[in-house]
């Protein structure tokens, strides 16, 4: 019989009573046996593969796979043999691990995976960049590492493939149903259930050794009635550590009765058996949350999400929580002791078992509860960040205490490690279709939450997948005006990343919405944004007619602050195409807009603008003059650095036309105002950055 193993790093202690054995730590991991499989998987790295064989260098990371049902320890076996690979030092540069299905048992996209690598690499990838992309982005950033890439429980090849890196000094393993077909030069390391020996070590571990000495060999018929699945037994043990009176005979013949479930595959009823004898011996409220914990989004839930699901108290979800955990039912994530996750094993259970017992509208109500609770601590995320007198405080003091966050820095943590949680509530909200108004809510308090706490930059490639979601709302329930923000956003973040096709193809699309919605703004926006697209591509003839258009608009309004801007834009692209007359024009009226409007800056770059189009026309008299006057406009606004750059300018200017003299008294006037300033500066044309 070969050697297994199995990690036991989900904690399932007994309840300590007087008297009793204390097993070791259950939060402790331990793996046992496997040894046969380690060495196989570890001489496999060794093995020659076909480019070996055919004299040549390998081109890629050589893949391992792991094969085996979910709930057999293949990703406590990836995990082991990762570890004992870094160790040593052979990859240096550590293990790298992500999942490629989901808590609902759906693939993973490519995009989501390669977005998740790369966060672990602290590789910026840009917002709303394609798989292809990303998953290029992947192999050159583990193109000079030497590191192990876990890449556990795969549907298919196709999900392994785009993340490979081109770099032999790469391993990666995989964890997965069946075979990998369509990668070569792989083999699986199938694995089966634990031996007698390893699965009663792991009930020893979590239950003590003298209940299983006393009956050593029901302690082996309760492995075989569980399969030697690891998760069976990790459920059984559980159940036996919070029942100190319970035998293991009693246990062996409870899991005996329980219905075989034909209609399951042979492979997976023993689990399906140890989850239905731990979740009929639950109290039926406990039993009620945890049915409901498979609404959790991407299987994480914490103790708002549990009480919110139940409709309890926060202290009373926490309990229950803690309890699932100590019978095996969820784990603690490392990174938040007080966030927990339902294993990938278990979820279609809880969720078939959800489906059987609770109502539809029961279902509906508590996914309605667990969503609102979320939007209300967002909220409280982002208004813990303003000013103590402000509307959004004052609205923060009267949530109870358990919604509340004590300082932005403990909000901002929050965020950080829920963040992925949090994305995963907004997915789950748009795509169960009968909450769209809940749904745009949280996208919503999401969205304000990672721009106050992360910033718009930061946040870019998050908040692109949220507008998205936004888009899928607004189109599925025909809302235009919700529809043109989320496509400008878009295009926004498609311009910032150089995308500027796509970016202007989402432009004209919010035009459209905005027509259809009758919303000014968004329409004006649209125009503007369309117009800058085209200037980008070096089309100025389109992006003086899309300006124009917006300026007409502006002009219907009397939007005044929106007109000499757009004057500007004008007058920038004019510029460019080397029509100086209507630049000139262009700058003059944005000029005049600014004046109107007593914001004496930016009518002094408006004058720096027309004064560099009439030195461009050929005019250096005129543009002394502008230049000019664009200086004293400075001065009186009292804009150190504006006057110090227009003075510099100016100083070219009297160099251009013999006048070195002048220039000389104006270039230092400029580095005493520099030096007076302590920074320096410069004058930034309008054009096309503004």
């Amino acid at each position: 019989m070969t050697d297994q193993a199995v990690d036991t790093s989900i904690p399932a202690g007994p309840a300590r009573t007087a008297g009793a054995e204390q097993p070791s730590d259950v939060a402790t991991v331990q793996f046992f046996g496997r040894e046969r499989e380690l060495r196989a998987l570890q001489e496999d790295i060794e093995r020659a593969g076909l480019d070996t064989l055919a004299g040549r260098k390998a081109p890629r990371a050589r893949v391992l796979l792991i094969a085996g049902r979910p709930g057999s320890g293949r990703s406590a076996l990836a995990a082991e043999l990762a570890r004992r690979l870094a160790e040593p030092g052979d990859y240096p540069d550590g293990v790298f691990r992500v999942a490629l299905t989901d808590s609902g048992g759906e693939r993973v996209p490519a995009e989501r995976t390669a977005r998740r690598l790369l966060d672990q690499l602290s590789v910026a990838a840009p917002p709303g960049a394609g798989e292809d992309e990303l998953s290029e982005l992947v192999r050159e950033a583990f193109a000079a590492r030497r590191a192990v890439i876990l890449l556990d429980d795969a549907v298919d090849a196709g999900q392994v493939d785009p993340l490979l890196p081109d770099n032999p000094d790469c391993l990666v393993v995989a964890t997965a149903t069946g075979p990998l077909t369509g990668i070569p030069d792989v083999r699986p390391c199938t694995i089966g259930g634990l031996d007698a020996a390893s699965a009663v070590s792991l009930l020893a571990r979590t239950i003590g050794r003298v209940r299983i000495t006393v009956d050593p060999r029901a302690a082996e018929t309760l492995t075989e009635e569980c399969g030697g699945q690891p998760a069976a037994l990790i459920l059984v043990a559980g159940w036996l550590a919070s029942r100190p009176g319970a035998s293991v005979a009693d246990v062996t013949k409870q899991l005996s009765e329980q219905p075989e479930g034909s209609e399951q595959p042979s492979g997976t009823r023993p689990l399906a058996r140890a989850f239905r004898l731990v979740h009929d011996s639950l109290p039926p409220a406990a039993a009620s949350v945890l049915r409901l914990l498979a609404l959790a989004p991407g299987g994480l839930a914490d103790a708002h999400t549990a009480s919110a699901l139940a409709g309890c108290s926060v202290p009373a979800a926490a309990t229950t929580l803690d309890d699932f955990v100590r019978l095996g039912l969820l784990r603690t994530d490392p990174a938040d002791p007080e966030q927990y996750e339902l294993p990938g094993c278990l979820a279609p259970l809880v969720r078939a078992m959800l489906e059987e017992l609770e109502r539809p509208a029961e279902i509906q109500l508590a996914l309605a509860r667990m969503l609102e609770r979320t939007v209300r601590r967002l909220q409280a995320c982002r208004a813990v960040t303003d000013p103590e007198d402000s509307p959004a405080r004052r609205r923060l003091a009267g949530l109870p205490p358990s919604l509340r966050f004590a300082d932005p820095e403990s909000a901002a943590a929050w965020l950080r490690v829920r963040e992925p949680a949090l994305v995963a509530s907004a997915r789950l909200a748009v795509r169960d279709g009968g909450l769209d108004t809940l749904a745009r809510r949280l996208v919503a308090a999401l969205v304000r939450a990672l721009a106050v706490h992360r910033g718009t930059e930061d946040a870019a490639p998050v908040l692109y997948g949220l507008h998205g979601l936004v888009l899928d709302v607004a189109e599925r329930r025909d809302l235009p005006r919700e529809k043109a923000a989320a496509l400008l956003n878009l295009a926004d973040l498609d311009a910032r990343t150089g995308r500027t096709r796509e970016a202007l193809a989402r432009y004209r699309a919010a035009l459209d919405a905005g027509r259809a919605a009758n919303d000014l703004y968004a329409t004006g926006r649209a125009m503007e944004s369309a117009g800058g697209a085209y200037a980008e591509l070096g089309d100025f003839s389109r992006a003086s007619d899309w300006y124009g258009r917006a300026l007409a608009q502006r002009l219907g309004q009397g939007e005044r602050a929106d007109e000499a801007r757009l004057y500007g834009r004008l007058g920038a692209v004019h510029t460019y195409a080397g029509r100086y007359g209507e630049a000139l024009r262009n700058w003059r009226a944005s000029a005049a807009g600014h004046r109107r409007l007593g914001d004496l800056p930016a009518q002094a770059r408006a004058l720096s603008e027309a004064a560099r189009v009439q030195e461009y026309a050929g005019r250096p008299q005129e543009s002394l003059h502008t230049c000019r006057e664009a200086v004293d406009l400075a001065r009186r606004a009292g804009d150190v650095r504006l006057r110090a750059a227009l003075e510099l300018r100016l100083a070219d200017t009297l160099d251009r036309l013999g006048d070195p003299a002048a220039a000389r008294l104006h270039r230092a006037t400029a580095d005493r105002l520099l030096e007076e300033d302590g920074a320096a500066c410069e004058i930034r044309s309008t054009s096309l950055e503004s």
